[in-house]
C-alpha cells in the first residue's frame, strides 16, 4: 500500500521504523532505508535525496494498512516469544528480523500473481503512482513532493506516463479553447 499510494522506494519501506510514523496525526517521515551492501544488510539513516526526508501525509488507506500491520506484527511477536528480535522496523520477518530485499521482491511477485494482475517490478509501482497522480491532474510540483524527487524533470520525464485517453482529453480541451467553443 505504501509503495503504491506514496511511491516509496523498496529500501524506504523496508527501513521504515515505527518511530517515524504518527498514526494519530496521520503523517510519516522517511529518514532511513534498508539496503544490502557487499553482502551485508544495512539500516542507514540516510535516504536517496534530501527531499526524501520530508514528512508525508498518511491517507486513510495507509493508516488502516499500518494498523493492520501492527496487529500482524504483535501476533508474530507473541508467537515467536524468545525468538523475536526487536528492531522497531514496521516490516519484518515472522521473527522480527529485517526483510531481505530480494525476498521482498519474490513476495511482491507472488502477491501480483495471486491477485491476477500483471507482474511488474517493485520499483515500477513508483512509476504507477506518478502516472496515477498525473491522470488525476495532480500538479507536477505536488507529484514531485509526493515522490520526493529533487528535480521536477525526474518526476515528469522518467516517472510519469500519461494514458492516451488523457492525452486525447487534453487535446480536445485545447481544441475547444482554440476553436472558441469555451
Amino acid at each position: 500500500m505504501l509503495i503504491l499510494v506514496l511511491g516509496l522506494r523498496r529500501g524506504e519501506v523496508l527501513g521504515l521504523a515505527w518511530d517515524c510514523i504518527d498514526l494519530v496525526g496521520e503523517e510519516l517521515w522517511i529518514s532511513r532505508q534498508l539496503t544490502r551492501v557487499r553482502g551485508q544488510l544495512l539500516h542507514r539513516e540516510t535516504t536517496k535525496t534530501d527531499d526524501s526526508t520530508a514528512s508525508l501525509p498518511l491517507l486513510g488507506l495507509c493508516v488502516s494498512a499500518l494498523r493492520h500491520r501492527q496487529r500482524v506484527q504483535d501476533d508474530a511477536s507473541n508467537k515467536a516469544g524468545d525468538k523475536w528480535h526487536e528492531s522497531d522496523l514496521v516490516f519484518t520477518t515472522r521473527n522480527g528480523t529485517p526483510i531481505e530485499p530480494r525476498n521482498f521482491n519474490r513476495a511482491f511477485d507472488t502477491h501480483c500473481r495471486k491477485a491476477g494482475v500483471p507482474r511488474i517490478r517493485v520499483h515500477d509501482t513508483r512509476h504507477t503512482c506518478a502516472s496515477l497522480l498525473a491522470a488525476l491532474d495532480v500538479h507536477p510540483r505536488v507529484a514531485m513532493r509526493i515522490l520526493r524527487h529533487s528535480q521536477i524533470s525526474m518526476t515528469m520525464d522518467v516517472y510519469t506516463q500519461i494514458p492516451s485517453a488523457e492525452t486525447r482529453k487534453a487535446l480536445d480541451r485545447l481544441n475547444q479553447r482554440l476553436d472558441g467553443e469555451d
